[in-house]
């Protein structure tokens, strides 16, 4: 979004569901005598591309979807939308001193969410997600060319990167055809990717022993048969 790495352009976030209004936006917090009132981590995230209104900033919300939405944004559900930025829509947050402290969120501010799409609470929050943000989802890799470069400038043999992703392929179509799962459960190509490292069968096995095999336990807990043919299919020799 920026163009470039530029990490004082950046803030960044892991919503969890204690997570609240007071640690986003604005609230109060103990001191050594009493209370004393904080701006939360967006609020002064914003304080730079107020101060920098010709340069791109992005600020990183990561498993958006397992906060409460209303209660952690509060008003700033309404000043995250395109057509609430900037100054003239200033609005008194709820902690202000004075009516005539006001927030707004700057036009180049860009938030990225980040979500599972198998975490079932995403269903919970998805209208209110939807009416503010474009989405934009991310899918298996396997077989795509980028996957491929990616394997051979780590110093990948080729037969060995078809292979695995002929194997994972096929694994994801049968994931993506359980009515009890769906393609939000398929796994993901990072299981493979190690910048600068060659993938190697010992490190497919590895992966696969430890990483996907549990997960897929998870999924097929009722049906023993399916996984132990997944495991045979998987663990095969090249």
């Amino acid at each position: 979004l920026i163009g470039y790495e530029l990490p004082s352009r950046v803030g960044m976030v892991q919503f969890h569901q204690s997570y609240a209004y007071e640690d986003f936006t604005q609230g109060y917090r103990p001191k050594e005598t009493g209370f004393e009132r904080r701006d939360g981590v967006f609020v002064r995230f914003c304080n730079r591309p107020r101060a920098d209104q010709d340069s791109r900033y992005v600020f990183i919300i990561d498993e958006i979807n397992r906060g409460n939405l209303s209660k952690v944004f509060g008003e700033l559900l309404m000043l995250i939308e395109k057509d609430y930025r900037g100054s003239k829509h200033s609005v008194t947050l709820t902690y202000s001193a004075k009516d005539d402290e006001q927030f707004y969120v700057p036009d180049n501010v860009f938030i990225l969410g980040m979500m599972n799409t198998a975490d079932r609470s995403l269903a919970l929050v998805d209208y209110a997600l939807r009416r503010r943000f474009a989405f934009e989802r991310l899918n298996p890799m396997f077989g795509q060319r980028s996957f491929k470069q990616f394997l051979a400038s780590g110093g990948t043999d080729p037969a060995l990167t078809t292979a695995v992703s002929d194997r994972l392929i096929e694994l994801n179509e049968a994931i993506s055809e359980d009515p009890n799962l769906g393609p939000g459960f398929c796994v993901g190509h990072s299981y493979f990717c190690q910048p600068g490292r060659a993938l190697t069968a010992t490190n497919y096995i590895d992966a696969v022993k430890n990483e996907i095999l549990p997960l897929l336990e998870e999924y097929w807990v009722d049906d023993r048969d399916r996984l132990e043919k997944w495991r045979e299919k998987l663990l095969a020799s090249f």
